[in-house]
């Protein structure tokens, strides 16, 4: 006689938001432009034209790709349109700055997509362990999105939460 194995947690009605999973796949690359600048100091437009025209931008394809120049100069926003001229089309996602400010982006934005009705009245987990490290701004801009339908919304594992809010 063989005994199903049934588990509190899954009974329990409990849905667990893992930002993690929710995150589109695709790569995230950084365009870092400081090897374009004359000296490491300065842009000059004819140069930078050249890079512009001459770049492979097929290899951003479907990329998510974040644009930077991680040394102190002074670069004129021209140069960063010039670019996303160029990723427009092409890349998933463009924005400025390093991989962190690309990835909260892209999850403010699937977070934004989320449909509340989807969770009126439920019982949330919002998962809080990840390989990716999400900013307490997300974690915060879900709980805003979330907490005028849902019944109650903790943070954590199943098995061990801290409860963040309790419909009263």
């Amino acid at each position: 006689m063989t005994e199903e194995i049934v588990t509190r947690v899954a009974q329990s009605g409990l849905i667990t938001l893992d930002l993690e999973n929710m995150f589109p796949l695709g790569e995230s690359v950084l365009l870092d432009i400081k090897d374009q600048l004359w000296q490491g100091l300065a842009l000059r437009e004819k140069d930078f034209r050249e890079f512009i025209k001459e770049h492979d931008w097929n290899q951003y394809n479907e990329k998510f790709v974040a644009v930077t120049c991680s040394v102190d100069a002074i670069i004129p926003h021209w140069a960063f349109m010039l670019i996303a001229s160029k990723l427009t089309g092409k890349a998933a996602k463009i924005v400025f700055g390093d991989t962190n400010n690309l990835h909260e982006t892209i999850i403010t934005e699937v977070i934004t997509a989320l449909n509340p009705n989807d969770y009126r009245d439920q019982r949330i987990i919002i998962k809080g362990c990840s390989d990716r490290d999400f900013s307490a701004n997300v974690y915060m801009q879900l709980v805003n999105k979330l907490q005028p339908v849902a019944k109650n919304i903790m943070f954590g594992e199943p098995c061990s939460t801290v409860p963040v809010f309790k419909k009263a």
